[in-house]
């Protein structure tokens, strides 16, 4: 990106409680990033402690404003549910929750087993109707609401290597369509963000290397590596007023890939 590009602000975002599972790093910490500059309230989750507590200085820092960090394991549903109850009595009803975290872990057919797919649902797919469950109550007595829900175009692609990854992203991408209509008529919208290969560190340090970025490269419109922060981007925009008119949406962010 240009060094001197100027991107936009949200004055509706500001104080607004919002909630970012798997904030610690990769998009999860851009998100964070993004949220506590535009004057949100953030809190995030987390099983990352070291960087989540690096994440919070940093911001503090930087901006005077420290997100609220909640160490969670979002595959244990109890302790998810008492991490929002946590957050809500400290911060307030949650505006926007985005459903962040998720592992892409490489894995073949035949490796799969009973357990394993359990686990895989678990971080990839279970924790996000739990966690829009547990606001939806808060949200209603507000009388609005944005719940934004990563998926990924590696259902759309589809990507190989990665099977029970991929069943859980397209399965993000069913519940969100019906959250957004049983919820809409409470003003409470639905979205979901379909990444392509998005640069974190994450990704560099396993995956994206010379050959798998000439692939991409091959597969994308735009030939760059598109970052973190960009989805951030794209987030504020979903979870401001700006976009009150859209939900039921799947929004791609992939650099014309699909």
């Amino acid at each position: 990106m240009a060094p001197t590009a100027q991107f936009a602000t949200y004055p509706s975002l500001r104080d607004r409680v919002v909630v970012i599972t798997g904030g610690a790093s990769g998009i999860g910490a851009a998100l964070v990033e993004a949220f506590v500059t535009n004057g949100a309230r953030v809190a995030f989750l987390d099983l990352q402690t070291e960087p989540a507590q690096q994440l919070v200085q940093r911001l503090l820092a930087e901006t005077g404003s420290a997100p609220h960090f909640v160490p969670c394991d979002l595959t244990d549903i109890a302790a998810l549910q008492t991490a929002f109850e946590i957050i809500a009595n400290q911060l307030g009803p949650v505006e926007v929750l985005i459903n962040n975290a998720g592992n892409d872990t490489r894995h073949t057919i035949e490796a799969v087993t009973p357990e394993s797919w359990d686990r895989t649902i678990a971080v990839n797919l279970k924790h996000q109707f739990f966690a829009a469950q547990a606001v939806i109550p808060g949200m209603r007595k507000l009388g609005r609401g944005s719940i934004l829900n990563m998926s990924s175009i590696a259902w759309v692609i589809p990507s190989t290597n990665v099977p029970v990854y991929v069943t859980a992203k397209a399965g993000i991408v069913g519940m969100t369509r019906t959250l957004a209509h049983e919820l809409g008529r409470d003003n409470i919208r639905v979205n979901a963000i379909l990444p392509g290969a998005i640069a974190t560190e994450r990704q560099r340090r396993l995956w994206l290397t010379p050959e798998y970025e000439s692939e991409i490269m091959a597969a994308q419109a735009i030939k760059r590596l598109i970052l973190p922060e960009e989805v951030a981007r794209l987030a504020l925009f979903l979870a401001a007023d700006d976009s009150s008119a859209i939900t039921n949406q799947s929004c791609v962010i992939d650099g014309g890939w699909v």
